[in-house]
C-alpha cells in the first residue's frame, strides 16, 4: 500500500481530466445552463474516444 497525501490532484486522473475541460470550454460564451450542459457532454465523449490523451492523464 502506497499511502497519498491528503489533497494530491497531481496524483488524481480525475483532477487531470476536469482541468482539461475547464481550459477547452474557458473562453465559451454560452446561451444557457443546457448549452453549456450539452457542451460538456460533448468535450467529455470527445475524451473518450483520444487514448493517446487519456494516457496522458
Amino acid at each position: 500500500m502506497i499511502r497519498l497525501p491528503a489533497y494530491a490532484p497531481d496524483l488524481n486522473p480525475t483532477e487531470q481530466v476536469w482541468s482539461h475541460l475547464k481550459r477547452s470550454i474557458g473562453n465559451l460564451a454560452v446561451r444557457g445552463v443546457d448549452h453549456l450542459l450539452a457542451t460538456v457532454r460533448n468535450r467529455l465523449k470527445r475524451i473518450q474516444y483520444r487514448p493517446d490523451l487519456l494516457e496522458g492523464f
